[in-house]
């Protein structure tokens, strides 16, 4: 029987957290940074949580689910 293998760009992009939440990246923060604010941009930096509604998606290119 093969192995269950995760998606290799899920695990790049996804990080699970202590209480078992997924984190993520913000998009739009690669290119064009020069029309965006300081604050946005900023903004852009911080990790944010999966909503609810991908979670399960998310859990099964993890093969958490």
């Amino acid at each position: 029987m093969p192995k269950m293998k995760t998606v290799s760009s899920a695990k790049k992009r996804f990080k699970v957290t202590g209480t078992g939440k997924i984190k993520r990246k913000h998009a739009f923060k690669s290119h064009i940074l020069t029309k965006k604010s300081k604050k946005r941009k900023k903004a852009l930096t911080q990790w944010t949580l999966v909503h609810e509604a991908d979670m399960n998606n998310v859990k099964i290119m993890l093969r958490l689910k």
